[in-house]
């Protein structure tokens, strides 16, 4: 197994642009329900047990070789939001370009040109292990990390929080992380219509409020 590129691939820095997103956490802080660090890992666990679940069994599926396009159905069905529907495009154009730059693959070209706006963030991002050389599980540990990454790293910028309390917020929920990408990576054996669809209806609503604020911080 290529762990090399699994850090590659999980590495904030890979240029995909989730620095913009928090993943929720700003109109979480705005609500007052992200004040302190054991509010974010609330705030993650619940999103990771949710939403993460959820996008990290897609990636895990398209990491596995299930039809990409029929994953993107999958995706769009699974995410009620159209403003996160918007974002999950938006950053799967992103990482596409990354990707492909990165891990050229027919399996990455043969979904942007059938998917030019943009495929679903956790579909591209499977074809991405996939074209590394890593398999479902490693795909849905990408996910699950980025789940509760995103708003960590919000959360220290939106409320100055201290950098070592969010750290250690994600090192606490490192055996929940496991169990999820274990959890997503099993689900692609029994099909696409049995993957997860785990929702956060508070995500939704907060994602349509943010989406139309004037000024805000980060994307979503």
């Amino acid at each position: 197994m290529n762990r090399a590129a699994l850090l590659v691939l999980a590495d904030g820095r890979f240029p995909a642009g989730g620095h913009a997103h928090s993943g929720g956490a700003e109109p979480a802080v705005e609500a007052g329900r992200i004040r302190d660090a054991e509010d974010l890992a609330t705030f993650c666990r619940g999103r990771l047990h949710t939403t993460g679940l959820t996008s990290a069994a897609l990636a895990a599926a398209a990491a596995h070789g299930l039809d990409p396009l029929a994953l993107d159905e999958a995706a769009d069905a699974r995410t009620p939001s159209p403003a996160l529907r918007a974002v999950a495009r938006k950053l799967g154009r992103q990482l596409m370009r990354a990707a492909r730059a990165t891990w050229p693959s027919p399996e990455l070209a043969a979904l942007a040109e059938a998917r030019p706006r943009g495929a679903h963030q956790p579909v591209v991002l499977g074809l991405t292990a996939r074209a590394a050389g890593l398999g479902p599980e490693d795909a849905a540990y990408c996910v699950a990390y980025e789940t509760v990454t995103g708003p960590a790293t919000a959360a220290v910028r939106l409320l100055s929080l201290n950098p070592f309390q969010a750290t250690a917020v994600l090192a606490r929920l490192a055996p929940e992380l496991d169990r999820v990408a274990e959890q997503a990576a099993a689900a692609v054996h029994h099909g696409i219509d049995a993957l997860p669809a785990a929702s956060a209806p508070l995500l939704d609503v907060t994602a349509e409020a943010h989406a139309a604020w004037p000024v805000r911080l980060f994307a979503s």
